[in-house]
């Protein structure tokens, strides 16, 4: 059910008020939105980069792992790869971005030396230790990707969100705020006309009585015949 809206000064006042804070905060939510796409951008090129890497890391890594596998067999690599396992860290920071948080994930270099594999280099062929190697390689580059796409997921979400507030404000909100102040407007000058007109009546009246030489009317009296 639609609002009655009471056509005074004061709700005229008030709607003015909210159409300026209204339009100030289309202001300030574009501006958010742009920075927010251009650090999108940004990260999208970053994004790229990394796919590429991965692409060229897991193209090598697997190469690799087939001729490992062609002349060392698989039980040999099998063996190699039950030696010591070592963590994954990774390091997270949050950003903000006119007042949005945006994950910074930062990747510990994952590839180890030689000897911290767990590994007998004397025993091990040096085609399997480049395999290791090269998988190493592979999911530093898979971190890197998934970091990346972190980031483009909450930028891409918040951008969604601005653009929804930037729309319900210029579409909804500032035309329903813009009709209330032109209906309030419209009533108060009609009302503004008709006052005139009364006191013209009234002061028509007041001369009429002069001219006749009538006493004069008290002015409370004054519109009556």
């Amino acid at each position: 059910m639609a609002e009655v809206i009471s056509p005074t000064r004061m709700n005229l006042l008030q709607r003015r008020n909210q159409l300026r804070v209204a339009q100030q905060g289309v202001d300030l939510l574009k501006r958010k939105r742009d920075a927010l796409v251009a650090d999108f951008f940004k990260i999208v090129r970053e994004a790229l980069g990394a796919r590429d890497r991965l692409t060229a890391a897991a193209r090598e890594a697997y190469v690799m792992l087939a001729l490992a596998k062609a002349v060392e067999g698989r039980e040999a690599l099998e063996a190699a790869a039950m030696t010591d396992r070592q963590e994954v860290l990774v390091d997270i920071e949050v950003r903000n971005v006119w007042g949005t948080k945006i994950p910074e994930v930062s990747v510990r270099d994952v590839r180890r030396p030689l000897l911290a594999r767990g590994v007998n280099p004397t025993a091990t062929s040096a085609r399997t230790i480049e395999s290791a190697a090269q998988f190493e390689e592979l999911v530093a580059a898979i971190l890197q990707v998934a970091a990346t796409e972190i980031k483009l997921r909450k930028l891409g979400e918040e951008i969604k969100k601005t653009t929804r507030r930037v729309n319900a404000l210029e579409q909804v909100v500032i035309p329903r705020i813009r009709g209330e102040i032109r209906y309030i407007a419209a009533v108060l000058e009609q009302r503004a006309r008709e006052d005139v007109f009364r006191l013209k009546r009234i002061k028509k009246k007041l001369e009429a009585r002069e001219r006749q030489g009538a006493p004069p009317v008290a002015p409370a009296l004054a519109g009556c015949p």
